[in-house]
């Protein structure tokens, strides 16, 4: 039988007339520099890729905050960076450490397994952080090679706010450190070479404000040098960092690189270098703030305690026990605004990441999220949040001539 081919649509026949906000876990609005970057191909060899290659690395020094010169860009998602930096450090025989916070600390299980690895968890109750004080507890039980814990876990809204205390405790004890900085990266401190860190990994789908599909990653210099004198097979051919090098170190052939998801995310790490880290993080502190404020003056219930809530995601509990997957869908189709959903825990979730840290995004979120709760029948006190969005921005309580319900008709 010959297949005939379908019939095909342009992607302007699928896409949703108006575009949709997206407020969720990530992926996050991308600007303008970023999304025209995206559209070019140039040859991944050459000295125009060299050029922007080197740039890459030299921005991304500023962005983890380290020295080393082994920054290299992977082919996929912040998991293929997650596989990377697994499949460097462990292999059978070896040992790790996983600090298990939610869906995204215990990916790292799973991929250490596939390796061969011996594998330890451990837990905290309640969706808690870890503390350095647990940490030493376990590694005087046992011996260990590596550590795995991410800054903050994207499943729940928490932040391991001891996050330097434990990597020094695991040095002190010789035991490498991978550290999943892939929804806090650019929101928040993070220091590689200060707090001792091996491997740090990032997306560009969140705090990088470029696009999915491309990720970056870090090597301390000693780890990197540990890395390339293994004797272990490696399991990736693609995954391989010494073979990365050949690309992100020489400029020779390793594979076809991505070349429009290079380009975005030199865009995207250019205009982190322009706004500096040290604003960034002010900004995303105080609009997540902002947010938190507002979330709580609507009636709604923060599923993290404050000491340890994550900034960039924050978590909300589902308290009138509506249905949060057709909510979502509502907020969708209605109000052109999406937000997340949870892997098993009854929370919604709003990302404050790059572009989403705006006050004029989280008016747009809140109002959609009203109208969301009051198809279920749940009243939001929207207004209060608006006054202090507006008290925010410096414009006063009654800066707006539009009713709460006028908004929420016309977003």
């Amino acid at each position: 039988m010959k297949i005939k081919p379908p019939k095909s649509s342009p992607i302007s026949e699928i896409l949703p007339k108006k575009p949709v906000l997206l407020m969720g876990a990530g992926p996050v609005p991308i600007p303008e520099e970023v999304a025209k970057a995206n559209s070019i191909v140039i040859s991944h060899l050459g000295e125009t890729m060299k050029q922007i290659v080197s740039r890459v690395q030299a921005m991304g020094q500023y962005i983890f905050q380290t020295s080393s010169q082994k920054i290299f860009g992977i082919s996929g998602p912040s998991s293929a960076a997650m596989e990377m930096a697994v499949t460097s450090l462990l292999w059978p025989g070896r040992k790790v450490l996983v600090l298990n916070l939610g869906t995204f600390s215990a990916r790292f299980s799973e991929l250490a397994k596939g390796v061969g690895a011996e594998v330890t968890e451990i837990h905290t109750p309640q969706f808690g952080p870890f503390y350095a004080e647990q940490i030493k507890e376990a590694l005087e039980k046992s011996q260990f090679d590596v550590l795995t814990l991410v800054q903050g876990e994207t499943s729940c809204g928490v932040k391991n706010i001891d996050l330097e205390a434990i990597v020094k405790v695991a040095k002190s004890y010789g035991v490498r450190t991978i550290v999943d900085a892939v929804c806090t990266l650019s929101t928040m401190p993070l220091q590689m070479d200060e707090w001792g860190i091996d491997i740090v990994l990032v997306g560009g789908q969140k705090g990088m404000s470029a696009i999915p599909g491309i990720s970056l990653i870090a090597f301390a210099e000693e780890t990197f040098e540990f890395i390339s004198k293994r004797e272990a097979t490696m399991p990736h051919w693609c995954l391989d960092p010494r073979r990365a090098y050949k690309f992100w170190g020489l400029g020779e052939y390793h594979y076809t690189a991505p070349v429009p998801g290079i380009l975005a995310i030199h865009e995207g790490l250019r205009l982190i270098c322009e706004e500096t880290l040290e604003k960034r993080f002010e900004r995303h502190a105080s609009c997540s703030k902002l947010l938190q404020k507002c979330l709580e003056l609507m009636g709604l219930e923060l599923y993290t305690p404050e000491k340890f809530r994550l900034n960039s995601v924050v978590a909300i509990k589902n308290s009138f026990k509506i249905n949060v997957k057709e909510m979502i869908a509502f907020m969708i189709n209605e109000h052109h605004v999406e937000i997340s959903g949870a892997f098993g825990l009854d929370i919604f979730r709003i990302g404050q990441m790059g572009e989403q840290a705006r006050p004029e995004n989280i008016k747009r979120v809140l109002i959609a999220l009203t109208a969301g709760h009051a198809k279920f029948d749940v009243s939001l006190n929207l207004e209060a949040a608006l006054a202090e969005i507006e008290k925010f921005e410096g414009g006063g309580p009654k800066a707006s001539s539009r009713s709460v319900d006028e908004m929420v008709a016309l977003s």
